[in-house]
C-alpha cells in the first residue's frame, strides 16, 4: 500500500513541477496544485497508513494518530483558497494583457502606452486606467 502511495506521489509532484515550468499561467496554477496534493499524500503516507486503525480514540484497536489528517484538511482549505486567488489574478492579468505567456507578460505590462495591446476584453481597462474613470464618476479631493 505504501508503495503504491509512493508511485502515486512521485507522478503528483513530476507533474507538477513539469508544469510549474511552463510559460502558461494556467498551467503553473495546476502544476501548483498537484504539488500541494502530492504534499498532502506525502504527510498521510509518513503518518501511517493503517487499514484497520480509526483515529478516533473512542473506539478499541491501535490508533492513528489524527494530527496528519488535521494538517491535510486545513492544506486542502487552504490550498483551494491560494488556487482560487491565483486563478483570480490570472484572468485578470490575461484580461490586461491579451495573452498568458508569463514571460511576455512583463513586457505587456511594462509598456508606456497600452495603445497598440490588443486586449481579450476590451471593455476592462488596465490597473492604471480603472474602470470608473468612463462612468462619468468626478472624483472628489477634500
Amino acid at each position: 500500500m505504501a508503495s503504491f502511495f509512493a508511485i502515486i506521489i512521485g507522478v503528483l509532484i513530476t507533474a507538477g513541477v513539469f508544469l510549474l515550468l511552463s510559460r502558461s499561467l494556467v498551467r503553473m496554477v495546476l502544476g501548483l496544485a498537484f504539488t500541494g496534493y502530492g504534499v498532502n499524500l506525502t504527510i498521510l503516507t509518513v503518518a501511517g497508513l493503517e487499514q484497520f486503525s480509526p483515529p478516533l480514540l473512542t473506539l478499541p484497536g491501535p490508533h492513528v494518530d489524527p494530527l496528519p489528517q488535521a494538517l491535510i484538511l486545513t492544506a486542502i482549505v487552504i490550498g483551494f483558497a491560494t488556487t482560487a486567488l491565483v486563478l483570480t489574478v490570472a484572468l485578470r492579468a490575461y484580461q490586461v494583457a491579451g495573452h498568458e505567456d508569463v514571460e511576455a507578460l512583463g513586457d505587456s505590462l511594462a509598456r508606456e502606452s497600452l495603445e497598440d495591446v490588443d486586449r481579450a476584453d476590451p471593455e476592462h481597462q488596465g490597473p492604471d486606467q480603472p474602470d470608473w474613470e468612463d462612468s462619468g464618476v468626478v472624483e472628489v479631493r477634500p
